[in-house]
């Protein structure tokens, strides 16, 4: 029998929302191997991990794990803070950067996924980031990304012995809600497995806050129904 190639790593970031779980669908497709990264970082919106499991579970991802880092203990954030989640936000017309902006959230949890990439052995990690539609996070920018791959290859033993090792790939950071949606729907994605919300009562989506705003407007763009959840009627 011939020998086939060994399908390259990838660790993923995985939310359990759209955004990640799109980019999963997009590293699968591309043939990766999917180690994929999740955390319990002291979110009020934890539902979110649940949907991740089943998501990694959907697309066969090699591992899934879970880690515990307590940024609530910090605190300044909406998300793990005794802070209101804004809601009914004019998006189009907001430049300050909301409450819901978790403190270097996205460096943390690079330098987790890149610890992991050079002990299994990968030289990709997948983010679910975009600068099109999005709520002013100062961490999901190019600059951000590029800033982030110099760090981890002058900070690494494998970027240290092997030159430009690592790569930190952003597939959406160009698109817009809409197009994201178009293309994981046309690798399989089903979207209602997956959770955006800020502000979620149990199941449901609150339908108001900056992350169910841009997802309903990315579906209604799209011409569809948005599958997840919602409380009343949206």
């Amino acid at each position: 029998m011939e020998n086939r190639p060994l399908s390259p790593r990838a660790v993923i970031l995985l939310s359990g929302g759209l955004d990640s779980t799109t980019v999963l669908a997009i590293a699968s497709a591309q043939g990766y191997d999917c180690y994929c990264l999740s955390f319990r970082y002291g979110q009020k919106q934890a539902i979110e991990l649940q949907r991740a499991a089943r998501i990694a579970e959907h697309f066969n991802a090699r591992r899934h794990l879970i880690l515990q880092l307590d940024l609530g203990l910090i605190g300044g954030s909406a998300l793990t803070d005794n802070i209101a989640v804004p809601k009914d936000r004019d998006l189009e017309r907001c430049t300050d950067i909301p409450v819901t902006y978790v403190p270097a959230r996205n460096t943390i949890m690079l330098a987790h996924a890149l610890a992991w990439a050079e002990v299994i052995g990968a030289a990709e990690i997948f983010i679910g980031v975009n600068a099109v539609d999005y709520s002013g996070y100062p961490d999901c920018r190019p600059e951000f990304l590029e800033a982030f791959t110099v760090m981890a290859n002058l900070g690494t033993k494998a970027g240290s012995t092997a030159g430009d090792h690592f790569q930190i790939r952003a597939p959406l950071m160009t698109m817009s809600k809409a197009e994201i949606i178009r293309t994981g729907l046309s690798l399989g994605v089903d979207y209602s497995m997956t959770h955006s919300c800020y502000d979620p009562d149990a199941d449901a989506a609150c339908g108001r806050c900056d992350a169910c705003l841009l997802r309903l407007r990315g579906f209604a763009e799209v011409g569809i129904t948005d599958p997840a959840p919602y409380r009343g009627t949206i």
